[in-house]
């Protein structure tokens, strides 16, 4: 059984019967054009874990055979073959290969400093609702030219390719203007006290048809995707700022601090105090 948030601690385990292939951006210089730091196609089995407390940079993973266990969103999920989830930089997540089972996925991971507009933000879903496998082959026509004849074009192209897909899956809702202007009235005004029906209203939806749309596009419910905006949000305030919690928690949407840190520790697995303090 995966551990609590408080149990977890970074970490990295394959176990003698996972298999891995990677390249990095020191290797590659097209990766580090496109702050993609690293990326590879893991077929795992147990006890395969990983835990990142504090990762520096947006998480890809397209799940191609079997499934494993994911902690995004704060929470665990199950994600099998089909899913594609990602999830934003410096945000907690883990990933655990359940035993018994081959799980095999493509990932991507970015380096995005906290200056750096990140590709996974407060607009992304936390899976995504097309493009099933896409990483996964681009990844894996990658690995066969670099283990080939490594053309640099068709590596740039290759490199190319995988972030524009990537960028496209981190922001599906600009497909949908009713959608994508909801969210973004939203951003601007996190401190309001915010209700589903009043959500709905704004995009002349009733309140199950926006919930309906929302977890199809986003992977959450419109009041889950409000809150991981408002915690998105203090994230930038926490890394930029000085100001209080107490000053901090109204302006995204919380009615005092403790409630405000709970929800922040329960979604990043950092209290907001430690959060700041690794700025």
């Amino acid at each position: 059984m995966p551990e609590t948030h408080q149990q977890l601690a970074e970490i990295t385990i394959d176990g003698p019967r996972t298999r891995r292939w990677t390249i990095e951006a020191k290797d590659c210089g097209e990766l580090a054009a496109c702050r993609i730091a690293r990326l590879g196609l893991d077929e795992t089995r147990a006890p395969y874990r990983r835990v990142r407390l504090r990762p520096d940079g947006s998480f890809f993973l397209d799940c191609t055979e079997g499934h494993g266990r994911i902690l995004l969103d704060g929470r665990w999920q199950r994600l099998g073959a089909g899913a594609v989830c990602m999830a934003p930089p410096r945000v907690l997540n883990a990933f655990f290969a359940p035993t018994g089972v081959r799980w095999s996925f493509a990932w991507v991971r970015y380096d995005e400093p906290p200056w750096v507009n990140p590709l996974v933000g407060a607009g992304s879903p936390v899976h995504a609702a097309s493009g099933a496998g896409e990483i996964a082959r681009i990844i894996t026509g990658l690995r066969a030219e670099w283990e080939g004849a490594r053309d640099a074009q068709m590596i740039h192209h290759w490199v190319s390719l995988l972030h524009a897909t990537t960028r496209r899956l981190a922001q599906p809702w600009r497909n949908n203007d009713r959608l994508g202007s909801l969210w973004i009235e939203v951003a601007a005004h996190l401190a309001e006290k915010w209700t589903l029906p009043q959500l709905a209203r704004r995009v002349h939806m009733s309140p199950e048809h926006l919930r309906r749309t929302c977890l199809r596009e986003l992977g959450r419910s419109p009041m889950q995707h409000l809150s991981y905006m408002r915690i998105q949000r203090a994230q930038e305030l926490l890394e930029k700022t000085n100001d209080k919690l107490e000053a901090i928690a109204p302006e995204v949407g919380y009615e005092s601090a403790l409630t405000f840190s709970r929800a922040f520790t329960r979604c990043v697995g950092l209290t907001p105090s430690h959060y700041r303090a690794h700025r």
